[in-house]
């Protein structure tokens, strides 16, 4: 899934605001003489704080779920304990959207639609957040944003002062969107973040028979809505084999002995 989540996982997004930054050399921002070849070699640092300018963009951009709400109540709950992966702090909050959606950033931070909480129970739904989340993990959702940076916002080139990064325009964050969106997870990512989601189901006590109950739900979901959700694509119908998904989830529930839950 992609922002994401997904993206991630990734989700689609309006046109971004830009957001400030300080202590940079704004003379030397996008320097016409700084070509995106130049760009790759951007650290796992700048990328990060690239993803947090666009992070900022997208919470900007939609209706975030206050603590005291009971959506964003039911995801704390869900994610207690949930702190960090690989050494990348995690931090959770809610859009309060009908669209069906959820994603996953390579710095952390995890977005899901009030939408997806409605068709989804609790199992099915901490699947799918270990699903957005294994693509953090596995640096998929890093890869991915770095591919999007540098063919969309950072084409024309970068500067900064003392290795900071460059603040990027309306126009760019809105490129960097339109890129996010049209990016897809190949065939081996997503069975890497399925496989992810299974054991993180396990390590956390939830039978993942619920997994396979949410893709199925995704799979009836995609053909009632004949693929015609911008969300719904970007999350799931985008993803490869998606029955095939599905029977991996199963066979690896009957291989390990895990019962199937009679209240499905």
């Amino acid at each position: 899934m992609k922002k994401y989540l997904s993206a991630i996982a990734l989700a689609g997004a309006l046109v971004l605001p830009s957001c400030s930054s300080q202590g940079l050399d704004y003379t030397r921002l996008l320097s016409a003489g700084v070509k995106a070849t130049q760009a790759a070699t951007i650290s796992d640092e700048q990328v990060q704080a690239y993803v947090r300018q666009y992070v900022t963009s997208l919470d900007q951009q939609n209706k975030v779920l206050p603590a005291s709400n009971k959506y964003s109540k039911r995801l704390a709950n869900l994610t207690s304990g949930l702190t960090s992966v690989d050494g990348i702090p995690l931090n959770f909050k809610v859009y309060q959207t009908d669209q069906i959606n959820a994603f996953a950033c390579a710095d952390g931070s995890v977005r899901v639609y009030s939408g997806i909480m409605d068709v989804m129970t609790d199992n099915e739904l901490l699947g799918i957040i270990g699903h957005e989340i294994g693509h953090v993990a596995h640096k998929h959702s890093k890869k991915a944003f770095k591919e999007a940076l540098l063919s969309s916002a950072l084409r024309d080139g970068i500067s900064s002062a003392g290795g900071t990064v460059a603040a990027l325009t309306d126009s760019q964050l809105g490129d960097l969107a339109e890129s996010m969106m049209s990016a897809k997870y190949s065939r081996k990512q997503e069975e890497d973040a399925d496989n992810y989601a299974y054991s993180f189901l396990r390590q956390n006590g939830k039978n993942p028979w619920a997994l396979a109950y949410a893709f199925e739900k995704m799979e009836k979901l995609e053909q009632q809505n004949g693929m015609q959700s911008t969300a719904l694509t970007q999350l799931f119908s985008s993803h490869p084999d998606t029955r095939a998904r599905i029977n991996n989830i199963i066979s690896r529930c009957k291989k390990d002995g895990i019962a199937q839950p009679s209240n499905k």
